[in-house]
């Protein structure tokens, strides 16, 4: 599995495990989850991708019980915070809002650190863009955190260049990535400068839902760009799955893709994406049938 280096300390394998599902139905016992992480490092995933808000606030701790020290030390944690939701220890909110302020970081982190068992966490992201963000305020609280090794590394997640550019503005630490939709069915990103802005600056961004939500498999009118990856996945031995991750990992941007799935046939097969090695006409190919015309 191929390494990708967000800063000269932090290393994340070129697939993530997203955990967002953790706390889905009944199978998140201790055993269970720590299987799912056994699948993944069987395959050179090392990168667990969290967040404080996941499971109604539950994900985390749901993680921290299956981790034991030394498997702490095979794995990378990205988690995130900045969304107050009314649920779990936020049941109390009135609205669902955006805190990033330096209080709410440091009590998210001092969070996360306790209900996941660990005295750092690899990187940190804020979740969203908050339109009260004093990037003084919060820029400074980053920084602290870094500097007291709570944090080994931040970035941010869904924003937009001039979002990274106010807040790093006020920064000592570099953001280090910007974890954003992608997909064959979320594309905006590809055109819109937010991947450009990145690439020019050679940070690594990473890639939500890079599946659309499962509806890529199952929206009808999605048919035409279905059978172009299950002919790519067949001619590689694997499924449409891989093939559309694949597509992902063949920008030269070096996107981060997150898969989130408690299916563990198909966790064991995550890595499949890394065996298909996509050419410009391959991709433009799926491009064209994603956007339903040819490119102008």
């Amino acid at each position: 599995m191929d390494r990708i280096e967000l800063t000269p300390d932090v290393t994340l394998s070129r697939l993530v495990y997203g955990m967002w599902r953790l706390g889905d139905g009944d199978d998140h016992a201790p055993q269970q989850v720590r299987a799912r992480i056994d699948a993944c490092l069987d395959q050179g995933i090392t990168t667990m991708d969290q967040a404080d808000v996941y499971g109604g606030y539950r994900a985390e701790e749901i993680l921290g019980d299956a981790l034991t020290p030394g498997l702490r030390d095979r794995i990378e944690i990205i988690t995130k915070c900045g969304i107050v939701a009314p649920a779990g220890r936020h049941a109390n909110a009135r609205v669902k809002h955006y805190d990033s302020s330096r209080a709410h970081i440091m009590a998210s982190v001092d969070a996360s650190l306790r209900l996941m068992k660990t005295d750092y966490i690899d990187v940190l992201l804020l979740h969203r863009p908050d339109p009260l963000m004093d990037h003084h305020e919060t820029g400074a609280a980053l920084d602290g955190l870094v500097a007291s090794g709570k944090v080994r590394a931040v970035g941010v997640s869904n924003f937009k260049p001039w979002d990274w550019t106010l807040l790093q503005s006020a920064m000592k630490t570099p953001l280090c990535t910007n974890q954003m939709e992608i997909s064959l069915l979320a594309r905006d990103a590809f055109v819109n400068g937010d991947l450009a802005f990145l690439q020019e600056r050679g940070i690594p961004p990473m890639a939500w839902s890079p599946l659309g939500g499962g509806s890529l498999f199952f929206d009808t009118q999605h048919s035409r760009l279905l059978a172009a990856l299950r002919a790519i996945s067949t001619e590689h031995g694997t499924d449409e799955t891989a093939a559309a991750i694949a597509w992902l990992l063949a920008h030269p941007s070096g996107i981060l893709p997150v898969l989130g799935t408690n299916n563990m046939d198909r966790i064991a097969h995550i890595s499949d994406a890394a065996r298909i090695d996509m050419d410009r006409e391959t991709w433009f190919e799926l491009y064209t049938h994603a956007l339903g015309a040819e490119v102008p």
